[in-house]
């Protein structure tokens, strides 16, 4: 018995010999692209990955290239009690302002903030302990910003949205060390439009996000100012900057203790950098500004009376026409403008609500109505066109956002710093198509946003867009499965990042560049 096991064991052992060998004369004989490589390993790290969180790619009667995974890691939300006073961000006051031009200094620093009562939470802001101001700019002037790290740490300031040139633009190359200063300038083109600033340092801007860097940036101009909407800056006009963060025992913002490579989700909101907030205000018509400021969460807005609204604005600027509707749906880094008609609510509270019903912002309405109020329903409200020579041309660029977690990739390759991706010629309109790949490793929503242009949607997935995305975008939002052709123009020159807006996953390398020249 036992001569007979030895002699197996020696004969398992000659024979796996002889398999390695002829391996190994194989592998020489066909050597793996670098490409095959990384493909490869990506595989196996995906595959250690889904098993470490307990999701075998090989689990019966589960099909995985169907299952929506974007809920699994995602905090609930806790409902805003409506305690504090809802707070809007100062309007940055220039430095120096004439007819033409118009300067400022925005400084990145450290704070503390008062955030739960009598708990000082450390928070990074822009001017402040917390956030950061509204810089209002028109269109046609000059603009200078003398930008300020004060942080004891490397940082960026991106101007989403803006088109400004690719040296201005403030992406993962413009990087400003402690203590370190820069001036740039730049002339307004652009028409009237809600966008925003923050920080874009490669692999820290999600942690510098979550703990306070992020500011509006609102362009006026003579359209703007004329049309019969709401725009009296914190009586008709308000800023909502959406965002959810979870807060240690001792309430403070420990980004590496709750930080998720798809996504970094809380379960507390603050709206403003305020915690369970409430609007107070006269029965009459306001404008609600809002920006979704977090890292991974989306929102699908609504009122509990289920009343109408209209969204007059969309990232880049006014729509055609107000899109009258029940609710909107706005991804990260997306802003979208709504008036809201508070002479028609019964009762003396209404509550802006989520998905899942749980409270936004409550508003509270004065007994009182504001007879000084005079705006009507404006029915134009820009003329935006998109022709069929556009939309007829053929794809000129193809996305494919792809993976999660690590694994995240844009057309199978990570971001390079050292790589260009794509060219194209300044003031010369393509288009791109954009697809949300599904794959086995499970799917998820991805909001892609390219820096330095307004783009306009042509289709998604072949159809017309619905109407809230007839305007001009620099974000959208895909879900699992979807395309969309969209048509991209750079009024300027440069260097610009293209990426998912899912900060942790543009920090994980789901980025790339494009050169404008």
């Amino acid at each position: 018995m036992k001569r007979s096991m030895m002699i197996w064991a020696i004969s398992a052992i000659v024979y796996l010999g002889v398999v390695i060998a002829g391996y190994s004369v194989y592998a020489n004989m066909n050597p793996k692209t670098d490409e095959q490589t990384n493909n490869a390993a990506n595989d196996q790290e995906g595959k250690n990955m889904n098993n470490q969180n307990g999701h075998s790619m090989n689990m019966k009667g589960m099909d995985h290239s169907s299952m929506d995974m974007s809920h699994e890691s995602i905090t609930e939300l806790k409902s805003s009690l409506g305690k504090n006073e809802l707070n809007f961000p100062k309007v940055l006051k220039p430095d120096h302002e004439d007819n033409n031009s118009i300067s400022f200094t925005v400084r990145a620093q450290h704070g503390t903030s008062e955030l739960f009562e009598g708990i000082e939470t450390k928070t990074y802001g822009y001017n402040g302990d917390f956030l950061g101001p509204v810089i209002r700019v028109e269109k046609g002037k000059k603009v200078t910003i003398h930008l300020v790290n004060d942080l004891k740490e490397d940082t960026t300031f991106h101007w989403h949205g803006l088109e400004v040139p690719g040296n201005e633009d403030g992406g993962p190359h413009k990087v400003l060390k402690p203590g370190e200063s820069e001036t740039i300038n730049f002339t307004v083109k652009q028409d009237a439009a809600t966008l925003w600033f923050h920080p874009h340092p490669m692999h820290e801007t999600g942690k510098q996000v979550f703990k306070g860097l992020a500011g509006l940036l609102y362009i006026d101009d003579k359209n703007s100012e004329k049309l019969d909407i709401p725009k009296t800056y914190g009586e008709d006009d308000f800023p909502i900057i959406l965002q959810d963060k979870t807060f240690t025992d001792d309430k403070q913002l420990d980004y590496d203790k709750v930080m998720n490579e798809d996504g970094t989700t809380g379960d507390t909101l603050l709206i403003n950098g305020g915690v369970d907030p409430k609007l107070t205000v006269d029965r009459k018509k306001v404008r609600l500004r809002i920006l979704n400021g977090s890292n991974m969460r989306s929102y699908t807005l609504h009122f509990d009376n289920e009343m109408e609204f209209h969204q007059i604005a969309s990232d880049g600027g006014f729509l055609n026409k107000p899109n009258r509707t029940k609710e909107i749906e706005i991804a990260p880094a997306e802003r979208a403008e709504i008036l809201v008609d508070l002479t028609k609510v019964k009762g003396n509270v209404v509550t802006l609500v989520n998905e899942e019903n749980t409270t936004i912002l409550p508003i509270h309405l004065k007994e009182s109505l504001d007879s000084s109020q005079t705006t009507n329903e404006a029915k134009t409200l820009n003329n935006l066109t998109l022709t069929d020579e556009i939309k007829n041309k053929k794809v000129k660029k193809t996305i494919k956002l792809a993976g999660m977690g690590e694994d995240v990739t844009i057309n199978d390759k990570k971001f390079d710093a050292n790589r260009i991706d794509f060219s194209q010629k300044q003031n010369e309109t393509e288009v791109w198509e954009i697809e949300n790949i599904k794959d086995s490793m499970g799917v998820m929503n991805h909001p892609f946003h390219i820096h330095g242009t307004q783009f306009q949607v042509i289709s998604i997935d072949g159809k017309e867009p619905p109407d809230n995305l007839l305007g001009l975008k620099d974000t959208i939002s895909l879900k699992p499965g979807q395309k969309a052709k969209i048509a991209v123009k750079f009024t300027e020159k440069g260097v610009y990042m293209f990426h998912c807006h899912i900060l942790e996953h543009e920090d994980n390398g789901m980025m790339g560049q494009i050169k404008v020249d």
